[in-house]
């Protein structure tokens, strides 16, 4: 049986960034033919269209926004904190049901950023929501 490791939709190609486009093939990460590969966007999950307005991070990073001192808010102000949260909840749960042990996330994203998300045009340090989720229960995180 194959290892099972969950991967952010775009990851793979899939046109669920916020801007409705594929990621191009050349910024795709070369994956294990040895692993089960199960795709997910935290964002669709939560309900967002795709495309969406962009979204970031309000007062924190991920792990602030479950502890209920961060939002997070689109470029035209819309709270967008319950939809991010039911997504990362939503992911969490698959993960959870397809023993889903370790996760490659896609860099830099309000949902998925490991280590480093955009607040405005500046990369700062910090995790998405989802990542955050993740990593609080117990799920190892690889970013691309």
């Amino acid at each position: 049986m194959k290892k099972r490791c969950g991967i952010s939709a775009c990851l793979l190609g899939l046109a669920c960034r916020y801007d409705g486009c594929a990621l191009p093939p050349e910024r795709r990460p070369v994956l294990s033919p040895d692993v089960e590969w199960i795709p997910f966007c935290p964002e669709q999950l939560g309900g967002l269209p795709t495309p969406r307005t962009p979204a970031e991070l309000d007062g924190g990073d991920g792990f602030d926004l479950l502890d209920g001192r961060a939002a997070i808010t689109d470029r035209e102000g819309r709270d967008l904190t319950g939809a991010f949260l039911r997504g990362a909840n939503e992911t969490l749960l698959l993960c959870r049901c397809l023993r889903v042990e370790e996760v490659l996330l896609k860099a830099n994203s309000p949902s998925c950023g490991v280590g480093k998300i955009y607040r405005g045009d500046e990369l700062v340090d910090g995790y998405g929501v989802t990542a955050a989720l993740l990593a609080r229960h117990g799920l190892s995180l690889r970013v691309h």
